[in-house]
C-alpha cells in the first residue's frame, strides 16, 4: 500500500499528493508517469510525474478532478493509502543542450513540465516558460517555475492574472523576436495542437506529452493508442512524448471524448451519494 505522505489543495479542483513509493522514487525521470488505483474495484488513473525525491524516496502527483475517479481520488487525505501505484513508466524526456527552449504549460500541464523544464535549465539551456489558465485561481506551481527558468510568462484567459490571452499568443510574441530552437508543450489537446500547428510554419522542434486513455500502461491492450505519421504509436511504451508536428491530432481529440457520456453518468452517480438522505437525486 502506497502512504499518502503530503496532500496540498492547488485550486478548488487540483489537489497534490506527495506519495511513499522508495521504489519508483530511484528510477524516476522527467516525463514519465504513474499509474494508481484506488481500491480493488477502481478504475486505473494515468498521472505523468510532476516531481520526485529520491532521499525521502516519494512521488509527487498533481491532477484535477474531472472525473468519477479523481473525483474520488481527490477526497483521500493524508495518511490514507493507494491500493496500486505502479511506475515509472514510458520513455523519459530527452534531455540535452539545445540552445534556447521554451517550455509550456497549460492548466494542469505546468506540473508535469516542471520537471522537463528543471533539467533542461539544468542542462544549460536558456529556457523561457510560459504558463496559462482560465484564471488566477487556476495558475498553480508559478514560483516553482521561476526558479528553474530564465524567464517566465504568465497568461489568463481572463486577464485576471499576467497576461491575458492564451499561451500561444505569448508564444507568438517570442518567437517573432527570438532564435528558438525548441518547444515543449504540455496541457489540453487544443493547446498542445496550437503550439505545434504555429511551430511547424517556423520549422521549431516541438515536443508534446500525451496523456491519453490507458489500462495496463504495457503496450498490450492498445486502448492509448494514437496517430503519428504514419504509424500508430502506444502512449505509454512509445510515449508519452511525441513531435508534436507528427501526431494526428484530429484522432487523439476524437478518442479522447470517447467515454464522456459514461464519465458524466459515472460523476453525477457520485454527487448523487454525497447529498443528505431524502436528498434525492
Amino acid at each position: 500500500m502506497y502512504k499518502i505522505r503530503k496532500k496540498e489543495v492547488l485550486a478548488s479542483n487540483i489537489k497534490l499528493f506527495e506519495i511513499a513509493a522508495p521504489d519508483i522514487a530511484k528510477k524516476a525521470r522527467a516525463g514519465q508517469f504513474i499509474i494508481l488505483r484506488l481500491d480493488e474495484k477502481a478504475e486505473r488513473i494515468p498521472l505523468t510525474i510532476a516531481d520526485y525525491d529520491r532521499k525521502k524516496g516519494t512521488i509527487t502527483i498533481i491532477f484535477q478532478e474531472v472525473g468519477r475517479s479523481t473525483y474520488d481520488l481527490g477526497k483521500l487525505e493524508k495518511d490514507e493509502q493507494l491500493l496500486d501505484f505502479v511506475g515509472p513508466l514510458g520513455k523519459e524526456s530527452d534531455i540535452d543542450y539545445y540552445g534556447t527552449v521554451v517550455c509550456i504549460g497549460g492548466g494542469v500541464g505546468v506540473a508535469p513540465v516542471y520537471p522537463i523544464t528543471r533539467d533542461l535549465h539544468d542542462r544549460g539551456n536558456r529556457v523561457l516558460s510560459i504558463i496559462g489558465a482560465r484564471s488566477r485561481e487556476n495558475i498553480i506551481w508559478e514560483e516553482q517555475m521561476k526558479k528553474v527558468s530564465d524567464s517566465l510568462y504568465v497568461v489568463t484567459d481572463d486577464g485576471s492574472y499576467g497576461e491575458k490571452g492564451f499561451v500561444t499568443d505569448v508564444l507568438e510574441k517570442i518567437i517573432s523576436n527570438e532564435n528558438i530552437d525548441m518547444v515543449v508543450a504540455i496541457g489540453p489537446l487544443v493547446m498542445m495542437e496550437s503550439v505545434s500547428n504555429m511551430t511547424r510554419t517556423r520549422g521549431i522542434k516541438t515536443v508534446v506529452s500525451l496523456n491519453s486513455i490507458m489500462l495496463d500502461g504495457t503496450g498490450m491492450c492498445g486502448a492509448c493508442r494514437v496517430g503519428v505519421g504514419e504509424e500508430i504509436k502506444f502512449a505509454c511504451v512509445d510515449g508519452p512524448e511525441f513531435d508534436g508536428h507528427m501526431v494526428d491530432w484530429e484522432v487523439a481529440k476524437s478518442r479522447a471524448n470517447m467515454f464522456k457520456k459514461e464519465e458524466k453518468i459515472a460523476l453525477e452517480a457520485a454527487d448523487c451519494n454525497c447529498l443528505k438522505k431524502g436528498g434525492g437525486c
